[in-house]
């Protein structure tokens, strides 16, 4: 995953999932824009909620598909095969759902291009005006 601001670093150390253990390990800061990745400690908890609605809608887009090209049936036990189909499809993409995750998580708190190598998360609060 690319920086939003430059385009040129990457957001995790490791361009691949492999190992699993260093999956989600980023950079402190982004090295061309200066961007903290943490933005303050627990950031990332979030990102649990960003996965689940993730993970819900591949679950249900894989389950419709498969009911849209090989339709279900109680019968002959078609529903349990795409449920069994959707869950292994979740369980292969999960690192990937991981990543993504974290990505949008951070998107949607840290606005990008207000200065290039500035700390983007504290705005600075203008001083208090005297009551008269």
């Amino acid at each position: 995953m690319k920086c939003p601001n430059c385009r040129k670093g990457s957001m995790f150390i490791n361009k691949s999932i492999f190992p699993l253990s260093s999956l989600l390990k980023m950079p402190e800061r982004c090295a061309c824009c200066g961007q903290r990745m943490e933005l303050e400690p627990g950031f990332y908890y979030g990102t649990g909620y960003v996965s689940y609605a993730l993970t819900v809608g591949l679950l249900g887009t894989v389950f419709v598909a498969y009911w849209v090209i090989m339709g279900l049936s109680y019968q002959d036990n078609s529903i349990f095969i795409a449920l069994g189909l959707s869950v292994f499809v979740v369980l292969l993409l999960q690192p990937w759902l991981m990543r993504i995750s974290r990505v949008l998580y951070l998107y949607m708190f840290v606005k990008y291009g207000k200065g290039q190598g500035a700390d983007t998360t504290q705005d600075e609060v203008p001083a208090e005006t005297e009551l008269k």
